[in-house]
């Protein structure tokens, strides 16, 4: 279920952010453009963790 919400508001943000940047800028609103940005920002999201350690570098502390 959070897999699902995750993908949820992301897409919502994204493309809400994609309407507004394409507005700034003076171009036709893409709602391809704003799907495809938020499936590759939820995958970024979901994998980004797994990347980042757990454990403490063992640095901290140390002056």
């Amino acid at each position: 279920m959070k897999y699902f919400w995750t993908f949820f508001w992301t897409f919502a943000l994204v493309q809400m952010l994609t309407y507004v940047a394409s507005s700034m800028i003076g171009v036709q609103y893409e709602f391809v453009t704003g799907a495809i940005l938020g499936v590759v920002a939820t995958i970024f999201i979901l994998i980004l963790p797994a990347i980042i350690p757990n454990e403490p570098s063992g640095k901290e502390g140390i002056h």
